[in-house]
């Protein structure tokens, strides 16, 4: 996007729900000015308002959730049968419902990926789903999502100014610091929020690579080639036999053997490497297995590994074969 824009939010403390949207506004309008205020005149200026205003119209650029009345929220969905309302929007949700497909079409754009319409969709749903729904809820209170200062929204709001730092500046001085610490917050959730979409993005692109991988021995052990491509999502859902995988390790001087969960996010595994390998390293693994290049078993029997192809699967052979 090359025309200029205005982005208006309220001045004083932010919190994270401001801080993604002005953000995602940011990158989808590279060529802004940033204003900070509550006049509502200068808001009314603005070609947007985020989190400030009294009105949500994303036709016309406006973001606030703050009105008497409003009621916006995710389409509600069915949890185990029953039909569960959507999380409730704040300015987060509100900005990246309407600008988050341009964001990451721009992120990716940027970063060389062709991505198609539905890869972006799916991405945009994806970011929201883990991401911007928890800002907004604790933005409006409907939850505490972590606790202490453990969550993205608490760390965002330790990078406020405290009346320490305020203490003897006049109001200039006070909201130049007050912006300055605004758009530090910014670009931290810019980048982290970046990470999250390539990542996503990464995921959407090796989907075929890994559903055409070979499977051996049975069928039982998905070979991918490739190290440190994102598999377990397609092997959970689509490959119900499948109970190892072995690919290079991302420094290439070894195979590793890792085993699939039950269900994505899970610690508990389809299989467990066997229990007599738990903690054993190079030799004393390797006389245990009878694989003389072994390198290491995790005590927690999720992965393991050997210097070669070979000894990764003849590992992987020995698993399967145990009870």
């Amino acid at each position: 996007m090359t025309e200029h824009t205005t982005i208006a939010t309220h001045s004083g403390s932010f919190h994270a729900d401001d801080v993604f949207g002005v953000g995602i506004l940011m990158g989808v309008f590279p060529s802004h000015t940033l204003v900070r205020t509550r006049k509502q005149e200068r808001i009314d200026a603005a070609d947007f308002a985020v989190d400030v205003g009294g009105q949500w119209d994303a036709a016309r650029g406006r973001f606030d959730h703050h009105q008497r009345g409003f009621a916006g929220a995710r389409p509600a969905r069915l949890v185990d049968g029953a039909e569960v309302a959507g999380v409730g929007y704040a300015s987060a949700g509100l900005v990246w419902a309407a600008q988050g497909e341009a964001y990451v079409a721009d992120l990716a754009r940027r970063s060389g990926y062709v991505l198609s319409a539905e890869a972006i969709g799916e991405t945009v749903r994806s970011i929201d789903h883990s991401l911007v729904q928890y800002l907004d809820i604790v933005d409006t209170g409907q939850g505490d999502v972590a606790p202490g200062i453990f969550g993205l929204s608490a760390l965002v709001a330790q990078l406020n100014t405290n009346w320490m730092e305020e203490k003897g500046l006049d109001n200039e001085a006070k909201a130049q610091l007050q912006q300055d610490r605004f758009c530090e917050a910014i670009a931290i959730v810019r980048k982290f929020l970046d990470r999250a979409i390539i990542k996503k993005i990464s995921q959407l692109q090796s989907q075929d690579i890994v559903r055409n991988a070979p499977r051996l021995l049975g069928g039982q052990v998905l070979h991918l080639q490739e190290g440190g491509m994102p598999w377990t999502r397609v092997v959970v859902d689509e490959m119900p036999e499948v109970l190892f995988v072995v690919y290079p390790d991302s420094d290439g001087d070894q195979f590793q053997v890792k085993t699939v969960p039950v269900e994505a996010g899970s610690f508990v595994s389809r299989k467990d490497l066997p229990q007599s390998w738990s903690g054993l390293r190079d030799q004393e693994l390797a006389a245990v297995t009878g694989v003389a290049d072994s390198v290491f078993c995790h005590s927690n029997l999720f992965i393991g590994g050997a210097r070669s192809l070979e000894g990764a699967l003849r590992l992987a052979e020995l698993a399967l074969q145990a009870a």
